[in-house]
């Protein structure tokens, strides 16, 4: 064969191979069966999708060697009792000077990663945790004796590092325990034995998108329900009936507004109890009974996160506070021919006030919280001005803070406890203490009498408080 019909008869021959290759792969493999095509398999990583079928999630019950304390009272939800984030009592004082090395570890445990902070009822500690080896979502109740588990509830969840994992803080009522999971899953518990009530997902249940470093809201209940904020197509806030988790109202959502890290508020007005929530394109206030909403507005945003919750203050004020620059903004609520709205008041720049992670506390007429722009605490009145500020020798960074019979203990982010009176007149230290040893202690504190809860990113620890009480 000439060398030069090569190039004419070697592709030829290429193409007749190749026809015969595929009429034998046609006879001897049979046709597939391909599935229907199901609208959200193909949904991007990250995409909130209503199920088709809502699958019945399961939990598993794991009993402790821990045994209840005989130790009265309870700091049952995000910032105690009453939802101020003070506990105020007659039978005990903080003022007294401390001595070195201040209160007293009454025990520590090893937590997964995050900034969840406990409850505590009737000698109980409940904890939402994150186990990273079996990928599970942890319900924890402990001892506040020891902090050994009574019991564990437990159910799977895949939740990759994202700056911690677990960030909210229990429920309790005289029968439940209600959690938020990192990724929106809500359980309902019996809160003594750990029994499973009911177990949802909020992204199946609602379309809720999960926020950037997973979910910070709290759960609040009031009364016989629990009033969540999914941030849905079809519902921006929810009822729920807390025994059974069937649900009895949704606020409609119709500018599409996201869940955030905050948390949903009563508020009080007019003879309206209403639930206001900061969402991510702006704040809704809806009516407990039905969930319509009676107002909303787009005044008050931030572009990053949104975590502070609203602060109810008298008269029909509302404070907000962000990070990012975002700054302050106080509202007022108004009613003109039946209508409420809120009106603005005034805003805060930067410099004068917000807050990235914590919420303030009002307290004896006055707003104490850490300034985001020099991490200093402040006292503010309620026109906005400056009373005091603690000054650069006493930074706080993100950390918590709360109020104890007109004492304020706050941490920084590194463990570091400073005991400061809540006095409008002027900045006062009592004490100091290095409490954790750990970094980004952000979670807020549980407190009754002589038993101080704190947190870092990997440990939670019980103080005596006030020290040797």
């Amino acid at each position: 064969m000439s060398l030069r019909l090569l190039p004419i008869l070697a592709p030829g021959a290429t193409a007749l191979a190749a026809a015969l290759a595929l009429a034998a792969w046609l006879t001897a493999v049979p046709e597939p069966r391909l599935p229907m095509r199901v609208p959200g398999l193909d949904k991007p990583v990250g995409a909130a999708v209503v199920a088709t079928a809502k699958a019945v999630l399961q939990g598993t019950l794991v009993p402790g060697g821990g045994t209840p304390a005989d130790v009265p009272g309870e700091w049952p939800r995000f910032r105690g009792p009453n939802g101020d984030a003070v506990y105020q009592s007659g039978d005990f004082s903080l003022d007294p000077p401390w001595h070195e090395p201040g209160p007293a570890r009454r025990w520590s445990i090893a937590v997964g990663e995050g900034f969840a902070a406990p409850a505590v009822k009737d000698g109980r500690v409940y904890l939402i945790d994150y186990d990273r080896e079996k990928e599970e979502d942890v319900v924890r109740c402990l001892s506040l004796a020891d902090g050994k588990d009574i019991w564990q509830f437990r159910y799977p969840n895949a939740v990759k590092r994202n700056h911690g994992m677990s960030r909210t803080i229990p429920t309790v009522t005289d029968k439940y325990v209600v959690t938020i999971g990192p990724k929106c899953h809500v359980a309902c518990l019996d809160r003594l034995t750990g029994e499973q009530q009911w177990l949802i997902d909020m992204v199946a249940e609602f379309g809720t998108t999960v926020p950037p470093w997973y979910a910070g809201q709290c759960p609040l209940v009031d009364g016989d329900r629990l009033i969540l904020a999914p941030g849905g197509p079809d519902a921006l806030l929810a009822a729920l009936d807390l025994a059974e988790g069937s649900v009895l109202w949704k606020t409609p959502n119709p500018r599409d507004w996201k869940m955030t890290h905050s948390s949903v508020v009563p508020v009080e007005f007019g003879g309206k109890r209403l639930y206001v929530y900061c969402a991510s394109g702006g704040v809704v206030a809806a009516d407990s009974q039905d969930g319509r909403i009676v107002w909303d507005t787009t005044e008050w945003k931030i572009s990053l996160a949104t975590v502070p919750s609203p602060l109810p203050l008298p008269d029909g004020r509302i404070f907000f506070c962000g990070g990012y620059d975002a700054g302050a903004l106080m509202v007022r609520m108004t009613e003109v021919d039946g209508k409420i709205q809120p009106q603005t008041l005034f805003r805060l720049p930067p410099a004068q006030f917000g807050s990235t992670q914590q919420t303030p506390i009002f307290y004896q007429g006055f707003i104490y919280g850490v300034r985001e722009k020099d991490k200093q605490m402040v006292c503010l009145d309620l026109d906005g001005k400056e009373r005091w500020s603690s000054g650069s020798q006493y930074r706080f960074g993100l950390g918590p803070y709360m109020i104890i019979n007109g004492v304020l203990p706050a941490l920084d982010d590194d463990g570091l406890l400073t005991v400061m009176a809540a006095d409008p007149n002027g900045f006062r230290v009592i004490a100091q203490a290095q409490v954790l040893e750990g970094h980004d202690c952000w979670g807020p504190p549980a407190f009754v009498p002589g038993y101080f809860l704190v947190r870092s990113m990997t440990e939670m620890v019980c103080l005596a408080l006030p020290p040797g009480g």
